[in-house]
């Protein structure tokens, strides 16, 4: 299950918009690893964490208080294909625009995709790789 992390000013989205954003976030990346039909399994276990920071901790080096959004999302191995990366990539970007309402923001919104090592993803208690997330996905599958 994927885990993204936002982290923008604490200015920068409206106040009230952090669900909009998460749930967004979320389906978006379920949508660019193949889920069509998210399972309860998915839903509650792919995460969005929106860190709001002040805004004098987001800087560049042309200001101190830049309106810069970094996204990282961190995935299984072999979750995404080129093709998914793309699309996730363009998604993100996209819906970070939208619920900033600054049409401008797409050129300050940095996406930052992340593989976990094979193995090194845990969930249940057990160190996650290509062969335990192939059954658990089969497992999802039969019980849909």
């Amino acid at each position: 299950m994927p885990m993204i992390d936002v982290y923008a000013a604490a200015d920068l989205f409206p106040v009230g918009t952090d669900r909009e954003l998460g749930e967004q976030l979320t389906l978006a990346i379920l949508r660019a690893e193949g889920v069509a039909t998210p399972a309860p399994f998915h839903l509650n276990n792919t995460a969005a964490y929106i860190h709001r920071m002040e805004p004098s901790a987001v800087q560049t080096a042309a200001t101190a208080s830049a309106r810069t959004v970094r996204v990282q999302i961190v995935t299984p191995p072999g979750a995404l294909t080129r093709e998914g990366q793309k699309q996730l990539v363009k998604e993100v970007t996209e819906i970070v625009t939208q619920v900033s309402g600054d049409p401008s923001q797409a050129s300050r919104t940095w996406v930052i995709l992340t593989e976990a090592a094979e193995g090194g993803w845990g969930l249940l208690g057990t160190a996650f790789g290509r062969e335990e997330f192939a059954a658990l996905a089969a497992k999802a599958r039969a019980a849909q």
